[in-house]
Formats: structure tokens, sequence, C-alpha cells
């Protein structure tokens, strides 16, 4: 009886291997990286080739790759945190990640939060802090962060720099190359990009990180399955025409409302009279700058949101359809009122992920949503 998995197909895509165990006939094989390939919570097949996948693209030594962005953010603060440390996150970060933080003071953990510049961060960070944790570009309002001088300061003192990628993808920019310490991921977003699969991932660069990080995942046991890592794999390699498509768009959009009745002020860094256009124009290697767009409308925001007839009213970004939300009960909802006020997120705000659907029909969209046609 010929066993299909002693076979060799010469197969164009590596399979799915949907497995929980592996056989062990006296010796356990390891991983490429020297870890058993035992159980399928600790090294599986499928999630190793996406995280080798994804270490290339962001210019690592090697990657991790988990069931959910939050997954690989606990996993980090886990693994590096311990009673009496600090850390520093921009005001601006994503809810979810401050709030995990600040659940860590019960564990004698410290936390900070600054206005999200690089001037701010900076003089936030002090010979106590262990890690700084920012974003590339912020959510909703889209500050580009010069992320160089953030970690050149926390280098001095001796912090280590995760950076949150998922906004730029590393088509725009690779904070490794700047020395950072930890790239993350919302593998969700971009990198997947069809609104259909969760994912988020660690990448670095140092050796000695890996291990660390490696047990810190089987024992919280927030791997990704197999199958949503074929998903984000087959993502992958569709993410350049996509983001470049989705970015194109996103200025044409913006300079459109720059001129509508209707808006108040229109956020997006590759408009040259953008306060963050030339901190990106210095940081990103490609003359794009992002997939999302955030405006302030002069009307109610339910209503313009019911109005959307291509545009589809939901939280989220990065994949094939274009989304609009309202961060103030979206991505702002943790915030104090204090907090949204400083940053400038007011309740008519919209943030909108463009998707791929045509130019021209989006701008229709929104043009009548807004009241013009």
């Amino acid at each position: 009886m010929i066993e299909l998995r002693d076979v060799n197909f010469n197969a164009l895509h590596m399979p799915i291997y949907q497995t929980v165990v592996f056989r062990q006939p006296g010796i356990t094989q390891t991983s490429d990286r020297g870890f058993e390939l035992k159980y399928s919570r600790e090294e599986n097949p499928t999630v190793r080739e996406l995280e080798l996948m994804l270490a290339e693209l962001e210019k690592g030594k090697d990657a991790l790759a988990f069931n959910s962005g939050m997954a690989s953010i606990s996993a980090l603060y886990l693994s590096l945190l311990r009673a009496g440390d600090e850390i520093v996150l921009s005001m601006e970060g994503y809810g979810t990640t401050i709030q995990l933080a600040q659940e860590f003071k019960k564990f004698g953990i410290r936390v900070k939060l600054a206005y999200p510049d690089a001037d701010s961060i900076v003089g936030t960070i002090t010979e106590n802090t262990r890690l700084v944790f920012l974003e590339t570009m912020t959510n909703p309002t889209l500050k580009v962060i010069d992320v160089p001088e953030v970690i050149n300061r926390a280098k001095e003192t001796g912090a280590l720099v995760a950076v949150d990628n998922t906004f730029t993808t590393p088509l725009l920019y690779n904070p490794l190359e700047d020395k950072a310490d930890f790239v993350i991921h919302s593998l969700t977003k971009y990198i997947a990009g069809h609104n259909d699969v969760l994912g988020g991932s660690i990448i670095w660069k140092k050796s000695e990180f890996s291990e660390m990080l490696w047990h810190w995942r089987r024992r919280l046991g927030g791997i990704i399955q197999p199958l949503e890592a074929w998903l984000i794999k087959r993502g992958l390699k569709t993410l350049e025409v996509r983001f470049e498509k989705q970015s194109k768009s996103a200025l044409a959009i913006a300079e459109f409302l720059c001129e509508h009745p209707k808006v108040e002020r229109v956020m997006y860094p590759g408009l040259k009279n953008d306060p963050y256009h030339s901190t990106a124009v210095k940081l990103f290697k490609r003359k794009l700058f992002g997939g999302v767009v955030t405006f302030e409308i002069k009307g109610d925001t339910r209503k313009f949101l019911s109005s959307l007839r291509v545009i589809f009213p939901s939280p989220s970004l990065g994949g094939t359809e274009s989304l609009a939300s309202c961060p103030v009960i979206s991505a702002a909802k943790t915030m104090s009122e204090e907090q949204r006020k400083i940053l400038g997120i007011t309740p008519r705000l919209i943030r909108l992920s463009v998707g791929l659907e045509d130019v021209d029909k989006l701008i229709e969209d929104l043009d009548k949503a807004l009241g013009g046609g």
C-alpha cells in the first residue's frame, strides 16, 4: 500500500499540514530553527513557511506567527516585562494594546503614555524604561512617527523598541533596518488582505530573542492555525499590487475630499500640505502613503455611514473591500475624552480604509453620502 505522505508530488504550493502531532520513530524531528517538530502548538511546517516569508519581508532573522495581533503583543509583553519595569506607549496606540499594558500595573509594571510624535516619546523615555512600543503611523489620525529618532534615544538608555508596522507594511518601511528590536503586525490587515482571516506576528533580528519568544508562544498557546497561515501566505502573494492600488486610490480620494464643501479637514500623509508629509517622505521607501484616509465631516456621522452603498461600514482595514468607521466608537473608543481632544479625534471623524474597487465609484459613493449628489 502506498502511503501518500511518502510521495513527492513536486507541488507548486506548500500543503496545509492540518495535523496536531508528528511521528516520532525513536528520534524527534526538528524544524529548521532547531525546535522539536512533534506538536502543532509548538511548530508546524505550514506556519513555519509563513514565518520565513514574514522575516524576509521585514529584513529580519526570524518570526513567529500568532492567532491574532493581540496574541503576538501579549507574548511580547510577557516575555520581556518584569516587576519594576517601565513601558512607554503612544497615547494614540491601539486601544487594546494600551489596555493590556495597563493591566500589567498589578504586576508592578509602570505605564507611561506619550503624545504621538518623536520628541514627546523621546522625552518620556527614562533610564528605567524597559520597552518602548509605538506605531509607524497612528490610528486614526495618521501621524507618521520619526521612528529612527525614537530608536536612537532608546538605545542610549538600553530600552528595547517594538514597532507596530501594520499601517505601512514592509513595503514602505522596515524598522529592523533602523535597529528596532521587534516588528509587530496584525496580519489580519494588509498582509492577509481579504478580511477573512485573523493573525499576528513578531519579527526580530537578534538571535538572543528567538528561544525566549518561541517558548512564550508555546506556553501561551497562541500559535496560528495551519489553515489561517496558508490563507495569509496566499494573501502575501498579492500584497504589493493590492497595496499600490489602495495607496494610489487613497491619495485620489484624499485630494477629492480636500475640495469637498462638506468636509472640514483631511488627514493623509500623502498630501503635500499634511504636517507629516515630510516625515513620511523621509521614512518610506516608495512614493506611497498607505490605504487609509481620515477626514472630518460637517454633518452627522451616522447618517453619512448609513448612506454609503459601495463602502461598507466596518471597523477593520487593509482588505480588498473599502471600509468606513467612526473612530470615536471604534479605534478611539477606549480613550478618555481629554485624550481624544488632545489628539484631534472628534465625533465627526471618519476613517476610510480604501479597497480595490474602482476609485471613481468610491468617490461617487462618498460624494452622495456627504450630500453632494
